[in-house]
């Protein structure tokens, strides 16, 4: 396991960014504050089911093949996650030749991994592309590393069971914003059978690789309790699963009855401060400098893992 930080994306987990299109339908409790939704509506561009698509040119898809020529001379694959801004998998007509484009990129280069982030898993089936060996269907690619988002129980429940279902080189989740706790079953993050009350079904190619947690960001973000995060990082430890925590989110909290003995490690996290949540409530919001509990000098230091998966 390697620790690593952005280069050149404001995104700690991968090196660049690249959106196919700018635009996307909101569909589960993870998209109620979209930052992408905030961002595009500052720039002019509306989002939602009957809002167009925001489409790019030549220039804009070319960035990819150099960041693939630089890859290649500096002997190391590049980490690109493609759709901050979108949503690969949403099905609309007008999508079906810019995600065509996309596997035509991914294809012409081989020294980037493509981190590949959806909601909407019940589509991977119709979208991935996949190539007829033997009368045999494998996945077409090398170089990607698919995801969902899971933000509670019900969406683990529904979509990492279909994420599994898919061949990938790796595959993640990511775990933001952290709505509530979450548990992960066994069988999802190891090579073992499955448990007794799992969803999950026989066939599937392999475990969980990586699982990225964080609470939300920006004015409005939700509480996330520090013990959620804390709860998803000791499965991972326990499975042997690559973690990577990517921030406290902007409304970390902490049970009342852990402020005495709550532990944070540097001088910043030292100076920690605490605010009643709300009235009659026996949670505490901690009261962090970055403004997105991002800075891992303000975590309690069992919390500052940043692993990712090697790469194959």
């Amino acid at each position: 396991m390697e620790v690593v930080m952005g280069k050149n994306s404001g995104i700690s987990w991968t090196d660049h960014t690249f959106n196919p299109w700018w635009g996307c339908t909101k569909i589960s409790p993870a998209c109620e504050n979209c930052y992408a939704e905030t961002l595009a509506k500052r720039f002019g561009f509306q989002w939602g089911p009957t809002a167009p698509r925001r489409f790019f040119g030549d220039s804009h898809w070319n960035e990819p093949l150099r960041w693939n020529r630089e890859a290649e001379r500096a002997g190391k694959p590049a980490k690109v996650f493609c759709g901050s801004m979108c949503d690969l998998f949403e099905d609309r007509p007008d999508l079906e030749d810019a995600r065509a484009k996309v596997w035509s990129l991914i294809e012409r280069t081989p020294s980037l991994i493509w981190l590949l982030l959806t909601k909407r898993p019940e589509n991977f089936r119709a979208m991935l592309p996949t190539i007829q060996i033997g009368g045999e269907e494998l996945r077409r690619f090398d170089n990607v590393w698919l995801g969902v988002t899971v933000e509670n129980q019900a969406t683990a429940d529904t979509r990492i069971p279909l994420l599994l279902q898919t061949t990938a080189d790796r595959h993640f989740l990511s775990v933001e914003p952290l709505l509530e706790g979450v548990k992960l079953a066994k069988c999802w993050i190891c090579e073992g059978p499955g448990v007794e009350g799992c969803n999950c079904e026989q066939g599937i190619d392999g475990p969980i690789d990586w699982v990225i947690v964080g609470g939300e960001s920006g004015p409005h973000a939700r509480p996330c309790s520090v013990e959620w995060i804390r709860s998803v990082v000791q499965q991972c430890k326990g499975a042997g699963v690559s973690a990577f925590v990517k921030q406290l989110g902007a409304n970390p909290v902490v049970a009342g009855s852990r402020l005495r003995h709550w532990e944070w490690g540097g001088a910043i996290g030292r100076d920690a401060k605490f605010a009643e949540l709300h009235p009659g409530s026996d949670d505490w919001r901690v009261c962090l400098k970055d403004r997105a509990g991002a800075d891992p000098s303000e975590w309690p230091e069992d919390l500052r893992v940043r692993q990712m998966p090697e790469v194959r």
